[in-house]
């Protein structure tokens, strides 16, 4: 289990192959200067309901992975997410498609 920390002190906690993939997103939208909405689902655990966040080129994030295995990379989920990403209603986390037989291996620089 991962985590995503935004502006120091919103927090998501998301499966490390999830965070790799919304890594690679975010990263690519930041990268273009494209500022857009993220929102998710929060836990009953943290009081429910759903947060919606700003993601610009300066604002504050933090990938925290748990894991010590780099996750592979599904094209499908990416482009599944940067669709929604590029929607009006900006990046959520959508359930990962059907990809390719063989994953692509992340870059071992992005997931420790």
């Amino acid at each position: 289990m991962g985590k995503l920390t935004y502006q120091g002190s919103v927090k998501l906690d998301v499966d490390d192959r999830a965070l790799a993939h919304l890594q690679l997103v975010i990263g690519s939208k930041l990268r273009r200067g494209e500022p857009f909405h993220f929102s998710w689902v929060d836990d009953i655990s943290i009081g429910g309901g759903r947060t919606i966040v700003w993601i610009h080129p300066t604002c504050s994030l933090v990938y925290k992975y748990y894991g010590s295995r780099t996750p592979h990379i599904n094209p499908a989920w990416v482009d599944a997410l940067a669709f929604t990403a590029n929607s009006a209603t900006g990046l959520y986390l959508v359930p990962e498609p059907a990809g390719p037989a063989e994953p692509i291996p992340a870059e071992p620089h992005l997931v420790a």
